[in-house]
C-alpha cells in the first residue's frame, strides 16, 4: 500500500497504524504535529488511527508569530 510521508512516497502493509508506521520509521515527532489528508491527528488516536492507500501524512512544526 502506498502512503506519502512529508511528500515523500513510502509503501507499507495494510491496516497499519500510524504509531506503528511512525516507530517502524525510526520518526520522532518532538513537539511537531501530525497532519493526515490536512487534518490534525491527536496523538492520543496514533495508535488507533489506521493509514489508507495514498493518505498524505504531514509532520507540522508549530510557528509563533501573529
Amino acid at each position: 500500500m502506498k502512503i506519502y510521508f512529508n511528500g515523500n512516497e513510502h509503501q507499507i502493509v495494510a491496516d497499519m497504524k500510524v504509531s506503528t508506521f511512525l516507530q517502524e520509521g525510526n520518526i520522532h515527532l518532538g513537539c511537531a504535529a501530525l497532519a493526515i489528508n490536512r487534518e490534525f491527528v491527536s496523538r492520543s488516536c496514533y495508535a488507533e488511527r489506521t493509514l489508507q492507500e495514498g493518505d498524505r501524512v504531514e509532520c507540522v512544526t508549530p510557528m509563533q508569530g501573529g
